[in-house]
């Protein structure tokens, strides 16, 4: 194996073991020999590939935003979030996405908890995320319907509505099918979006 493929190789397999340990023990937990031992790699490569366990992290972080682009390259994708359709359609890929990368998300958050730098790191990532689709709300007004709040602060109140009901059902906390609580999720956003049922 060229030297350039093992190098790529051995990334993949650290980052891969981080996210199994960040499943099992949390971010805060996982110590660096953690992550080699589990790799099956010596203690010492981490440091080829990485600076440091943020270092690591942010790198999921990266890996998170490319994921993120792939969902909205879909066929099926659509802005117009006066459609529940469209508003269903981004719930789902979200759901799938959180049910993907759990242990990565919670593992930014737990960072970000003790990280003032990766807090804001974080934040910006989420910001962006929020940015991207906020002229998806444009159509809601065109089409005539007046949002709970200005566009950016009803995206918001969307996107913190939907993570925190999505990390609630995958802890076992509500008691809904998978399709159930996506359709409700559904139903709540357009409502509150446009002020109706569907």
């Amino acid at each position: 194996m060229k030297r350039k493929e093992k190098a790529a190789e051995t990334e993949t397999a650290l980052k891969a073991a981080a996210q199994r340990l960040f499943a099992t023990r949390g971010y805060l937990n996982t110590k660096i020999t953690d992550i080699t031992a589990e790799a099956g790699r010596a203690a010492g490569s981490f440091y080829n590939h990485f600076a440091s366990k943020e270092e690591l992290l942010e790198s999921l972080l990266g890996d998170l935003e490319s994921a993120g682009d792939d969902d909205a390259r879909k066929a099926e994708h659509s802005p117009d979030f006066s459609d529940p359709a469209a508003i269903r359609f981004h719930i789902r890929a979200f759901w799938s996405f959180h049910r993907e990368h759990t242990a990565t998300m919670r593992a930014l958050r737990q960072a970000a908890l003790v990280n003032e730098d990766f807090a804001r790191t974080l934040g910006e990532f989420s910001r962006a995320q929020s940015e991207e689709i906020t002229g998806h709300v444009d159509y809601v007004t065109k089409a005539g319907f007046e949002l709970p709040g200005p566009p950016a602060a009803s995206v918001a109140m969307m996107s913190a509505l939907i993570d925190n009901f999505v990390q609630m059902w995958h802890d076992g906390l509500v008691d809904l099918a998978e399709e159930d609580a996506i359709d409700a999720l559904t139903r709540f956003v357009y409502r509150g979006f446009t002020g109706r049922d569907y």
